[in-house]
């Protein structure tokens, strides 16, 4: 037998083999062969053995913290790629990934991250000594020997997993950018994670493995000896209520099995939501943290030995954070919303503990004063684009939880005349914020985009259509009731202490009168995102009320833009019509339109209109405005339309460097009001080259008539000269293309200078379109079915457009 000094030397390669094998061949062989090799080392090796491997492995998956490594690219993997199925079977929740967590997890082992990588608000918070509320944090301070500064966490397996998993989303990626994001494999990872941990059927997510010393532990609690100071205790969670009422589980294996739910949701949350200004995360701090961050503060003063740490080295005063979300971002958090709300409605009304809660138990308070102050951010540092689209499904999605019930609707009821439920008012009233400020950040950006964008009167439409269901803003008004009920009254009552979103689960006792508890749930849900001195307007107040009206009449000015771009699109089809066939060239060297750019722009402007239409009906449905009004103002901005106020310029002032526009000016362009005439103001023959021209034949022409106007100028300038039908046509062919281009030359100020005498010459222009090109062809085919030769042929197409032309004089004259 061998002696157990020789048992650890044969030991010890063996220990390394899966680091050394896997870290050597990893970039030489193709993703199917690495997974099925990590598959069998997974199988095979012990958990001290994977221990080493683990972070390794996890940062070639998602890549690392600082970008730099990009790992798999999950985001940018899509199911028509062949790695795809690989990937996802992989990394599936039950697949051999999260079986090595679940296998290191059982040893209890620990991964660090250091706190630089956090959002900047909880790193600035745990610099500053101030322990955030969530438990991610708790109990995994790592203090360094050098200081605050380099602090870093101490995570389990499970969280490492989560962390890595949820940053991958927000690192840049330099070089790289999403084009479809909801059928990439993170996005669709995203959802499996959830479905699995936050199950709406109501099953436990099963231990993964069966064995006594393999099974997964949840982490110790909090520790009382922490040096940091804490937002407060949390109360049940969500998780908790939701499984204890599931009749298959017993309460305290529940209790036991969810922590791997509690954290997804932590991390989910702490790293998609926590972003935001340093004004409105010390907006957000209840009082306690406030006393527990001054007494730290002094506590720290007073330490003389202390050395001085550098000034506004990550201090919550001189933060500040430039984030800008993606689309890509605010879609996967409309995911996690959508989910959160189907997990809440999963716990049936038969089950649940308090009638007030009906079939929809309220969201986590952190979840939501997160994610309202993220919308908020979005909503006034999003571009004025359709962009926004993201952001705002994301908004909705949140404010009809009524949509994720899993009930089936009736078919043959139309959407919009489904009244919401009135079980859904203490939804509405505890977010109230959700619905009536996000609703005012709307109309700013509405009142400042294009409304004659079609995909921009969609969003007008989009909002204007949730907010006109039936019975939805009589709990909006209600809510505003109670927030607005005198604080005497309710001290009268019985006095009470406003509490914040920190202290989760109910706001108020129960040991109090249900109108009373809607009364202090509505402003502690208020005070605790705006602050107790906010400044409230109400949805249906005067002055929001004077601000929809401005909007009203911006949508009906976008509407009569949008009749006159649809004119135009009709005419310029009707020009490209059939008939328009027989005509050499435009009479217009400025056009631009193709018969397909014509259609396309008038289905958008037919769109355009029908959305504006019922936006407008929605918001008169919404704010009960008098439809009487609403007919005169329409009246009112037709007349102004037809008074000619489209045909005029933007508004400017007259400066040393010409026009420039005025701020009201701006805005008449940008909702489509008035616009400066574009248009070619050069010579013709240089202008650039159409779609319809062959650009060969357009260059040769144009040396052609150079050539022929530089030999035979002071000829036709003596033919324009004469007084008889000679001089009249050749003032018809040579002469008119030079008017039409010196009366666009002028700008319109100084319009009056048109007139001048332009030197005749010849433009053959014309003979380059496409369309040109064909009716010649067909012309000269249908002369050569008649035996004409190809001389006479040419003699009576000219003889043919000379007489065109002469006819069509007369008849251009009558119409101008």
């Amino acid at each position: 037998a061998a002696s157990p000094a020789a048992r650890t030397a044969m030991a010890a390669p063996a220990m390394q083999q899966p680091s050394a094998n896997l870290k050597a061949d990893w970039t030489n062989k193709p993703l199917l062969q690495r997974c099925q090799e990590l598959v069998k080392v997974i199988d095979d090796y012990p958990a001290k053995e994977l221990h080493p491997v683990f972070p390794w492995l996890v940062e070639s998956i998602f890549g690392s913290l600082d970008g730099v490594i990009v790992g798999w690219n999950l985001r940018f993997l899509h199911t028509r790629m062949n790695e795809y199925n690989t990937v996802m079977d992989f990394l599936d929740p039950s697949g051999p990934m999260m079986k090595l967590v679940y296998k290191l997890q059982a040893e209890d082992y620990k991964y660090e991250i250091p706190i630089s990588y956090l959002p900047s608000p909880v790193k600035a918070s745990i610099q500053e000594g101030v322990l955030p509320d969530c438990p991610l944090f708790h109990n995994k301070l790592q203090f360094p020997m050098s200081g605050l500064l380099t602090l870093s966490m101490s995570l389990n397996p499970f969280e490492y997993y989560m962390f890595n998993f949820a940053f991958s989303l927000i690192v840049p990626k330099v070089g790289l950018s999403v084009i479809d994001c909801s059928d990439s494999a993170y996005f669709v990872l995203v959802d499996a994670y959830l479905k699995h941990f936050l199950p709406t059927e109501g099953n436990v997510p099963p231990s993964p493995f069966s064995d006594p010393r393999g099974s997964v532990a949840p982490p110790a609690p909090r520790s009382p000896s922490v040096p940091y100071v804490g937002y407060g205790v949390h109360s049940t969670s969500l998780l908790k209520r939701h499984i204890s009422h599931q009749p298959s589980v017993n309460a305290d294996p529940a209790a036991q099995e969810i922590w791997r739910s509690e954290t997804l949701l932590q991390v989910f949350v702490e790293m998609w939501l926590h972003h935001y200004s340093l004004e409105m995360y010390q907006k957000l701090q209840s009082p306690q943290v406030k006393l527990a961050l001054l007494q730290y503060r002094l506590n720290m003063s007073s330490m003389l030995c202390q050395p001085p740490a550098p000034p506004g080295s990550g201090t919550l005063h001189t933060y500040q954070e430039p984030f800008n979300p993606t689309e890509e971002h605010v879609l996967v958090v409309r995911l996690l919303v959508k989910h959160l709300h189907a997990f809440s409605n999963s716990l049936k009304q038969e089950q649940a503990t308090s009638p007030s809660t009906h079939s929809h138990a309220p969201q986590p308070r952190f979840v939501q004063q997160k994610l309202y102050v993220f919308l908020q951010h979005c909503f006034g540092h999003w571009p004025l684009d359709a962009s926004f689209r993201a952001v705002l499904e994301t908004w909705l999605s949140y404010i009809q939880p009524w949509r994720y019930t899993g009930e089936k609707s009736n078919p043959q009821t139309d959407v919009q005349n489904r009244t919401v439920p009135d079980k859904w008012a203490s939804f509405v009233q505890e977010n109230l914020l959700m619905y009536t400020k996000l609703f005012q950040g709307f109309l700013s950006r509405a009142m400042r985009t294009d409304l004659v964008n079609a995909k921009n009167a969609l969003m007008v439409f989009r909002v204007a259509k949730v907010f006109a269901q039936p019975n939805l803003s009589e709990m909006i008004h209600k809510g505003e009731q109670l927030f607005l009920e005198p604080e005497h009254v309710l001290h009268h009552r019985q006095p009470r202490v406003f509490l914040t979103p920190a202290h989760s689960g109910s706001f108020l006792s129960s040991r109090q009168p249900a109108g009373t508890d809607a009364v202090f749930k509505v402003k502690s849900h208020v005070y605790g995102l705006e602050g107790q001195d906010c400044q409230y307007k109400q949805m249906f107040g005067t002055e929001l009320r004077a601000v929809v009206l401005k909007l009203i009449q911006i949508i009906a000015q976008a509407r009569q833009t949008a009749k006159r771009i649809s004119d135009h699109s009709a005419e310029a089809a009707a020009n490209n019509s059939f008939l328009s066939w027989f005509s050499v060239s435009s009479s217009d060297p400025s056009y631009t339109f193709s018969g397909g750019e014509a259609d396309d722009m008038g289905e958008c402007v037919k769109k355009t209109h029908e959305f504006l239409d019922k936006a407008l009906d929605y918001l008169c449905q919404i704010f009960r405005l008098n439809s009487g009004q609403l007919s005169q103002l329409m009246a009112n901005l037709a007349c102004t339309e037809d008074d000619g106020g489209s045909k005029q310029l933007p508004d400017c002032i007259q400066s040393e460097n010409g026009l420039v526009l005025t701020d009201l000016g701006r805005m008449q362009i940008i909702n489509g009001l008035r616009r400066f005439a574009i248009e070619y103001q050069g010579d013709p023959e240089l202008q650039p080259i159409r779609s319809y021209e062959n650009a060969l034949l357009v260059r040769l022409l144009f040396k052609l008539s150079t050539f022929i106007n530089d030999l035979m100028g002071d000829h036709m300038e003596a033919l324009c000269s004469r007084q008889d039908l000679l001089g009249r046509v050749s003032r018809h062919y040579l002469t008119r293309s030079s008017a039409i281009v010196e009366q666009r030359r002028r700008s319109p100020v100084t319009r009056q200078a048109r007139g001048h005498p332009q030197r005749a010459r010849l433009s053959l222009r014309g003979l380059a379109s496409y369309r040109t090109l064909l009716l010649l062809l067909l012309l000269y085919l249908f002369f050569a079915l008649l035996s004409f030769g190809l001389l006479s042929s040419t003699a009576l197409i000219l003889v043919i457009g000379l007489v065109y032309e002469l006819l069509l004089q007369p008849f251009e004259t009558s119409l101008t």
